[in-house]
């Protein structure tokens, strides 16, 4: 009978665990949905501001301080994890790339690097390595604001223009769709020359200039990095969400099959316990009679 009590703890054990990831499951649905919708939203805008900015660009030999290109004495790495666990491989993969930028850089002689974790998986990560300098906002994934987001992109920004920083590199999982992520890492400073298009062919877009192109440029480079940023901040909290909510489901289908077995062990040890029960009632039945 310890055997079947055993058992029977073991499957209230796995039951209310089967409660719990199929709540968070629920919960984590409601939350990528939003999230979804707003990387969908925030997209077709943060493309045609690059498009916009790549015709500007490509072949004017149009500059702003952010396009300096300089040696990197100074490089910061902004690392976009989750506040929360339960995700599965999201927050490893990130740090892992992280981490392999990290030791390139290492390599580099003379090279400072700038820590900027978003997450506190990427903080509590990477402030044990004491030669690193890191910085942690890991509010900014509480409610996505906008306003937040581009502070803290101004920040770098301004430290750019300044030349206290020299190059920004930016480490998230892209949003693709609910079961899978795209590990990415993009330079964001400086801004690449404007890029070609398909095949290698400039855009035939004909835009009409008012005010000047440099003027314009001034103005747009800065909106489309602050653009940039936030896009970010929502494609790794989408990722997150749908990460987490595949994640939850694939652990409650696994309780599923764990409580199957679980209760066909229970109902084999019981009926043993029947058998040998009737066995030893017999057994001492045919005694008595001898």
């Amino acid at each position: 009978m310890a055997n079947l009590k055993e058992v029977r703890t073991r499957i209230a054990s796995v039951s209310s665990t089967q409660q719990i990831t199929s709540a968070m499951k629920m919960v984590s649905a409601a939350k990528f949905r939003r999230a979804q919708n707003a990387i969908v939203g925030m997209r077709p805008y943060a493309a045609q501001l690059q498009e916009i900015i790549a015709d500007i660009d490509t072949g004017d030999g149009v500059q702003t301080p952010y396009h300096s290109v300089r040696p990197v004495h100074t490089v910061v790495l902004v690392v976009v994890t989750s506040n929360k666990g339960l995700c599965g491989a999201f927050n490893s993969n990130v740090l892992k790339q992280a981490q392999q930028r990290i030791d390139h850089w290492r390599g580099q002689p003379e090279v400072t690097i700038r820590v900027v974790a978003i997450g506190k998986k990427a903080s509590e990560m990477l402030v044990r390595q004491k030669d690193l300098q890191v910085s942690s906002h890991d509010a900014l994934l509480d409610n996505s604001d906008f306003d937040a987001v581009a502070t803290l992109a101004d920040s770098l920004m301004d430290d750019f223009a300044a030349q206290r920083i020299d190059r920004v590199e930016i480490i998230y999982n892209q949003f693709k769709n609910s079961l899978s992520q795209v590990l990415t890492c993009d330079q964001w400073l400086p801004v690449e020359n404007g890029k070609v298009h398909v095949k290698g062919e400039k855009s035939n877009n004909d835009y009409i200039f008012e005010p000047s192109k440099e003027e314009i440029m001034r103005e747009m480079i800065p909106l489309t990095l602050r653009s940039t940023f936030y896009r970010v901040v929502l494609d790794s909290l989408a990722a997150e969400h749908g990460a987490r909510m595949t994640a939850m489901q694939k652990a409650t289908d696994n309780a599923t099959e764990l409580l199957k077995d679980l209760r066909l062990n229970y109902n084999k040890a019981r009926q043993a316990a029947i058998t040998n029960e009737i066995i030893e009632i017999v057994s001492g039945s045919e005694a008595l009679k001898g």
